[in-house]
């Protein structure tokens, strides 16, 4: 069939030509990039003509979102031109801003907010950013024109990753940030994050009245803070913003802070410059990290940093954009074929909110790695305090809290649950590949583990699964996995599916590989954790931004974790989810 031919067909096929509504854009673009990569470049032109129809779609979509507006555990999540456009972007910004200008009548958001008053949240600002995706550049075009209407400062990034812009609202004293990114989602989706004064994910007591705010606004299709009637223009061509170099407030925040952390940044740096035994690899996957990466170096001239993954494609070559075992294969692979006795490979997720490592032989997730930095910053730098980790994170962190002596707080799932904590634990972080430390932003960051990890290998001369190993003969090892599966049914249909896991209660036994398992304790504070007698455990939750109910699960034997899955999957069939 003919290039022309194959057009036609993938056109009437997702009813291209049609309405906006009608037209399955991502559908064809899924098309289109696996043809460039089966057949070359000559497909590229067509998905630029896509992207093409779909940014009119950003422009010109005057519907109400598809999926109603809903902040999950981290943000507001849709699809690119059906869910997010310059109106519903524009209509979610002046949601926000009716907090602020509710201060006077309503003081107790004044806690929440971190601001005492309208005028002062207008002359601190709002610091903008956006991703790599597709559209980030008007979103934030479309923020810029109401924060500007509203009288708000705006301090612009440009395209940046979450820990960055997390570490711009300290080091500015901005009173909130807006940063247009889903994270680690598929290539066919935007997304929204609002932080507040605090530099972290806004409270649940602000995302909800957010989430209704904006439903109502887009309901009566209008607010005094939106004007639609002129052309969107990029932050970067307007003379009524304030540009600030991204990057280097997060290198002051950490400069800053060393005495608090005992992570020095410009050690670190100086120690790989002129280390020839370490080499480094960072996977950017495409993703907003890759135009930091030189910068976060200190530009050093060597060919011990490798990056891949490291132009801009909004398509992500047709992958799942997230730190997992299979994008991290490249990475280990190129470590595996390095002289340099000390490696430390990362793939860190499009937003800069994720990072996993490897060392070419071993891979570390989040649910090792966050017991490693606890660790280091207690046992190797002397710092002492509690750990906080969430409720879906590996038990390996709070062995180590009982043999220090220290606590352990585990909420729900979502990096905004540590607000109890943060100045107090020395390490935070999520089985989902997040952390942050003490003395650092109470946002997730990619780039301070790294920094972590680079320290840990430099001035303990191992690599990062030799020191994981160590640890787990000491302290015993544990085996946690995760997954997550579509569902057909949400909202208040799935919550009454997943009530009927509550005969699953203390004393009750779980058929695992086999064998009768007995369930010694369940934590419900998120889905339902089911922890049996030998320690190993499985807990199931509803997804707080993606149509899917997520599964984890943790043995005390390598082995074991396939049981624990297959199990966790019964589980769900039984309830009608599979």
């Amino acid at each position: 069939m003919s290039q022309a031919a194959k057009i036609k067909q993938l056109y009437q096929k997702c009813n291209i030509g049609r309405a906006h509504s009608e037209s399955d854009y991502f559908a064809l673009v899924r098309e289109l990039v696996s043809l460039r990569n089966d057949e070359g470049a000559q497909w590229q032109p067509y998905i630029d003509q896509v992207y093409s129809l779909i940014m009119d779609e950003i422009i010109c979509n005057e519907n109400a979102p598809v999926n109603a507006v809903k902040f999950g555990t981290s943000g507001w999540r849709g699809m690119i031109g059906k869910d997010l456009s310059v109106r519903s972007v524009s209509f979610v910004t002046a949601a926000i801003l009716d907090l602020y200008y509710r201060i006077d009548e309503e003081p107790d958001l004044c806690r929440f907010l971190g601001v005492n008053s309208l005028e002062e949240s207008q002359k601190r600002g709002c610091v903008l950013g956006f991703d790599n995706r597709f559209g980030g550049e008007i979103f934030a075009g479309a923020v810029t024109e109401v924060l500007v209407n509203a009288g708000f400062v705006v301090h612009y990034a440009g395209e940046s990753t979450t820990g960055v812009l997390s570490a711009a609202v300290l080091e500015l004293n901005a009173a909130f940030s807006v940063n247009l990114t889903p994270s680690h989602n598929p290539l066919e989706y935007a997304g929204f994050k609002y932080n507040a004064s605090d530099a972290g994910p806004a409270a649940t007591e602000l995302t909800k009245r957010i989430t209704e705010k904006a439903c109502e606004i887009i309901e009566e299709t209008g607010s005094p803070f939106v004007k639609l009637d002129k052309p969107v223009v990029s932050p970067a061509d307007r003379d009524d913003v304030q540009p600030f170099e991204a990057l280097e407030t997060w290198k002051q925040l950490v400069r800053k802070n060393k005495n608090i952390h005992s992570v020095h940044y410009d050690e670190i740096m100086a120690d790989f410059a002129k280390d020839s035994e370490v080499v480094v690899a960072i996977d950017s996957v495409h993703g907003a990290s890759r135009i930091h990466i030189a910068s976060l170096f200190e530009d050093t001239l060597t060919d011990r940093l490798i990056q891949l993954r490291d132009s801009s494609d909004v398509t992500f070559n047709g992958i799942a954009p997230e730190p997992s075992s299979v994008n991290i294969s490249g990475v280990m692979e190129l470590l595996a074929s390095r002289k340099e006795p000390l490696k430390v490979g990362a793939i860190i997720d499009p937003d800069g909110d994720r990072i996993r490592f490897t060392d070419g032989s071993v891979e570390i997730s989040m649910n090792q790695f966050g017991a490693m930095a606890y660790h280091f910053l207690h046992e190797v730098k002397g710092k002492k305090g509690m750990v906080a980790k969430t409720v879906a994170t590996s038990n390996l962190a709070n062995r180590l809290a009982d043999v220090f002596g220290e606590e352990t707080f585990e909420p729900r799932v979502g990096f905004k649950e540590f607000k109890p904590v943060i100045g107090k634990a020395l390490v935070y972080f999520e089985e989902s590949d997040g952390i942050s430390i003490v003395g650092h932003t109470p946002e997730k960051d990619a780039y301070i583990g790294l920094l972590l990890a680079l320290d840990m290998v430099i001035s303990r001369r191992q690599n990062l699964g030799e020191y994981l190993a160590e640890i787990e003969k000491e302290f015993g090892a544990y085996y946690p996995d995760r997954d997550g599966l579509p569902v057909s049914v949400q909202g208040s249909e799935l919550t009454d599916a997943l009530s009927k896991l509550e005969k699953y209660d203390v004393g009750a036994s779980v058929n695992v590989g086999g064998v009768k398992q007995r369930i010694s304790q369940v934590i419900d504070i998120d889905g339902r954790k089911m922890i049996f007698e030998d320690g190993s455990w499985l807990m199931i939750r509803p997804s707080g931004t993606e149509p899917k109910v997520r599964f984890y699960v943790e043995s005390r034997t390598e082995s074991g974790t396939v049981a624990l899955v297959a199990a966790a999957r019964a589980m769900l069939e039984e309830i009608g989810l599979l």
